[in-house]
Order: C-alpha cells, then sequence, then structure tokens
C-alpha cells in the first residue's frame, strides 16, 4: 500500500445546477444547489485513500461554520487529518455552476488555504517519511515549493498537479518527479513541462497519454453517463497516485476509470468512487 502525504486545499464548494452556463451579464434560473466538501488537495487526498493508498493530508481551515464538516469529510473517509491546522478566518469556497451538459464553471476563494504559508516540523517530518507527496496550486506556491524540496531531498516521490495553472519557478519543476495535467494546463505550460521526468496529460473522456524516460503510453476514455465533470480530474490524479509503484500502466487505468466513474455523480468528494466500484469497471473493460 503506497504512503501518501497531500499538501493541499480544502474548502467548501457551493455547487448550483442549471440548464445552460450563464454568459456574461446574464441572468439564468438554476435547478438545484447543493454544499459539497471540496478543494482539490482534499478530493485528491480522498480519491487516493478510496483507491488503496495509506493517506495524510496537511493543509489549514478556518473558524467558520464550514471547518468542522470539512474535517469531518477527512475522518470519514480514513485520510489522517492531524496535520490540518486551524487559523481564523474563513474557510476556502469554491462557487460551482454545472449546466445540462455536465460541463462546469468555477471561482476558487483561497480563504484559509491562501494563508498556509509555512509547514511545521511535523508536517515535515510526515512529508519525509511517505512515498509520494502529492501537491496543487489552491495554496501558496511557497508552501509547495517548500514541501516539494524536503520530500525531494529524503526521497520521497513530488507529483505535482499544477491547477490552477500560472507560471512556477524553475527550482520547483528541478524537483518534480511527476506531472500530471490537463490539455490545456499542458498548452499553457509548454517547455515547463519538458525537464519533468514523468509526464500524464489527462484528456477528459479521450482517456490519458504518459510519457515517461522508457515509455510512451495511452489509456483509452472509459464509457459512461456524464453528469458532472467536477472532480474528475482529482480523482484520476489520487488514484494515479495510489498505484504509482505498480507501474505507469496501471496507474494510468486506474486513474482513468476513477476519472471517469466521478462523472456519474454530481460534486466533487461525493462523486470519488470506492476501491471496489473502480476494480468492477476496470474488469468490464
Amino acid at each position: 500500500m503506497a504512503r501518501i502525504v497531500v499538501v493541499g486545499s480544502i474548502g467548501m464548494d457551493l455547487v448550483t445546477t442549471t440548464g445552460k452556463r450563464p454568459e456574461p451579464g446574464e441572468t439564468v434560473l438554476g435547478t438545484g444547489f447543493e454544499m459539497v466538501p471540496g478543494g482539490k488537495g482534499s478530493n485528491q487526498a480522498i480519491a487516493a485513500r478510496r483507491a488503496g493508498g495509506e493517506v495524510e493530508f496537511v493543509g489549514a481551515v478556518g473558524d467558520d461554520r464550514f471547518a468542522p464538516d470539512l474535517r469531518r469529510v477527512l475522518s470519514d473517509a480514513g485520510v489522517g487529518a492531524e496535520r490540518l491546522r486551524s487559523l481564523d478566518g474563513s474557510c476556502g469556497i469554491a462557487a460551482i455552476v454545472v449546466d445540462s451538459a455536465g460541463e462546469n464553471s468555477i471561482v476558487v476563494v483561497p480563504g484559509a488555504n491562501g494563508r498556509m504559508t509555512d509547514l511545521t516540523a511535523e508536517d515535515l517530518d510526515t512529508i519525509a517519511a511517505a512515498d509520494i507527496l502529492m501537491c496543487q496550486l489552491e495554496i501558496p506556491a511557497e508552501t509547495v515549493l517548500a514541501a516539494a524540496r524536503h520530500a525531494h531531498a529524503h526521497g520521497t516521490v513530488v507529483l505535482l498537479n499544477p491547477s490552477p495553472v500560472q507560471q512556477l519557478p524553475p527550482e520547483l519543476w528541478e524537483v518534480v518527479d511527476i506531472a500530471v495535467v490537463n490539455e490545456g494546463e499542458a498548452e499553457q505550460l509548454s517547455s515547463a513541462l519538458d525537464t519533468v521526468a514523468h509526464l500524464v496529460i489527462t484528456r477528459g473522456g479521450d482517456g490519458a497519454t504518459y510519457r515517461g524516460p522508457d515509455a510512451n503510453l495511452s489509456h483509452p476514455g472509459v464509457h459512461v453517463d456524464v453528469i458532472d465533470t467536477t472532480g474528475a480530474g482529482d480523482a484520476f490524479t489520487g488514484a494515479f497516485a495510489a498505484h504509482w509503484h505498480e507501474g505507469p500502466t496501471t496507474a494510468l487505468a486506474w486513474g482513468c476509470t476513477a476519472g471517469a466513474l466521478a462523472t456519474t455523480k454530481l460534486g466533487a468528494s461525493a462523486s470519488i468512487p470506492n476501491r471496489t466500484d473502480i476494480e468492477r469497471l476496470l474488469a468490464e473493460q
């Protein structure tokens, strides 16, 4: 079982469903509303745990009404949350609009995630003891760099999902072992990804590709009835990380299958599939 530590974001997703996402200046009627725990870090931690990994989470919540629910979603999923700190102010939130085709638009307000500007000695010990460090970019880039450097120095594999996409310092790319990006992110980051030993590009319904030192691989899309694509990339990344130790072919298959299953339910963390469901669909392919 892979030992994974996630240094990343956690927040509450405010999800509105509507037949059509509004154009600028347009008002449309919605068909539903839900509050679902999310955040890319939390989603990927839960996905890795449900896919079979042993997972610890390093992050921050605020002191508002959302904080207890966010702590609970990690503990209920079996993710270690001893390193989840409390900070003054609001938790992170994401305002998400999902249309009838399952496509979404998202506005992220960092809240406590944006105020996570340091790592404690205990956080660093947790990173050093892991097989894989997973990071995203919904917390300050300086914190991600500190975590990645410490992981690299202690032989922990560094997996970066550089989302929301932004330009990053070269010293961060120098310590990244695996980058997981979608097609749009790959195009925007371009040559920055050339230095990464293992590059995974997710392609939505068309599956994913892998480029590594010894092989170039692809996995086809997994056909499902799509309801909401929110969190599909996080489900892919978590499942991929949980099975990285079995090789890129197996990791791609788990990632693509988990990502597809995540689109069959509304919400982010609520849609992440468990190991049994992933194994069942893998067997059917």
